[in-house]
């Protein structure tokens, strides 16, 4: 069922402001929010997507998820649209469980106003906390002095002492002391994610809030057309950033088209960061060309651009996934990358890359074949 009423409620309090949508849902009428509730979905269509592969509905697409957000209600996709998502800076936020199913979806990256930007965030509506308190931690300590709400993602930094100190080609002065790792309530380390280095001092650390709910994203067929960019070190986030604990992302399907002899690298298609409980299936994703750049060094170096980025999680399983491309074929960089992460998982999976860089401990392949 349609609601033209949205239609209106579209195009007068939608606007798009510092790269955020802001609305008003104030003006749409009880009488309206109430079929929708009884309803209890919204589809994109509702708010004025059209899905006819030409017009930018990615404006329609944020409002559709705004208003489920605010109800809670189910986000899904209509049949077999194709949503053409341009490049102004707007992000979708998803808070409710989202049925792409057997749409598609173009993003087109060859003109971006902000390549920082997400598309889709699949963001906690718990807010993150910065400790007081605490000003070291040890290796393998089993309890911290807090007490919290839920149990929680915490994320400890010494800005003061650096690791992973790289040489070559491409050299860095290294990155701050980090960990991660789960506490419950009472403050007690998960055993199997303990803390893996001493903290003499902490110059940050945080509590990020555990959804107790699970939260499913399924379906959907994405084509990213490459940006067309100078190959240097400006990584685009055009993509599915999920930064919510207890996540299921199921059947998704990723490719890349436009590719060229030159472009800016990604970050990850799916992105998932600052959680845990994390599980990605059945997904198909493509790996992304390699490109040439002029190192730290001043030489030329290959330069890494993915579609799975993993970057301070913990507990983050990938299910029976492949990709489209050649997983030996040399002419497309690896296609995962992760830091700071803990207990990741690659079952019956058939990819190019299982990368466990900067920070990642306890990591599994099982029953897959790698490039």
């Amino acid at each position: 069922m349609k609601y033209v009423f949205l239609l209106f409620f579209l195009s007068t309090n939608v606007v798009l402001v510092q790269g955020k949508l802001e609305k008003s849902l104030s003006t749409i009428s009880l009488e309206s929010v109430l079929q929708l509730k009884a309803a209890g979905v919204v589809y994109y269509s509702d708010f004025g997507a059209r899905g006819d592969g030409k017009t930018d509905d990615m404006k329609a697409i944020a409002a559709a998820h705004s208003f489920a957000n605010k109800h809670e209600l189910l986000v899904r996709a209509d049949g077999e649209a194709t949503y053409y998502i341009g490049g102004r800076e707007c992000t979708a936020i998803i808070q409710t469980d989202t049925d792409f199913g057997t749409a598609s979806f173009i993003i087109d990256d060859t003109e971006v106003e902000n390549n920082n930007a997400a598309v889709f965030l699949v963001k906690s509506s718990l807010k993150a906390y910065k400790l007081e308190g605490i000003t070291s931690l040890k290796r393998n300590q089993e309890k911290i002095d807090i007490l919290l709400p839920q149990s929680s993602l915490i994320t400890v930094t010494n800005s003061n002492e650096m690791q992973y100190i790289r040489f070559g080609l491409n050299p860095t002065k290294g990155s701050p002391k980090t960990d991660i790792f789960l506490v419950d309530k009472a403050g007690n380390v998960a055993s199997n994610a303990p803390i893996i280095w001493d903290f003499d001092e902490i110059t940050k650390i945080t509590e990020l809030p555990i959804d107790e709910k699970m939260l499913k994203i399924t379906g959907g067929s994405f084509t990213t057309i490459a940006n067309q960019e100078e190959s240097k070190y400006n990584y685009y986030s055009r993509n599915i950033s999920v930064k919510r604990s207890n996540v299921i992302v199921d059947g998704l399907e990723h490719h890349v088209v436009g590719e060229g002899d030159h472009g800016a690298p990604y970050s990850g298609f799916v992105n998932i960061s600052n959680c845990a409980f994390v599980t990605v299936k059945n997904t198909v994703f493509t790996g992304h060309k390699t490109y040439q750049t002029i190192g730290r060094a001043d030489k030329a170096v290959s330069m890494g651009t993915y579609d799975i980025s993993v970057n301070r999680a913990v507990n983050v399983s990938f299910v029976n996934c492949t990709q489209t491309n050649d997983i030996n074929d040399k002419e497309y960089w690896g296609i995962m990358g992760s830091n700071y992460s803990k207990n990741l998982l690659f079952n019956t999976c058939t990819l190019s890359r299982f990368d466990a860089h900067m920070g990642v401990a306890n990591a599994t392949i099982r029953n897959s074949t790698l490039g």
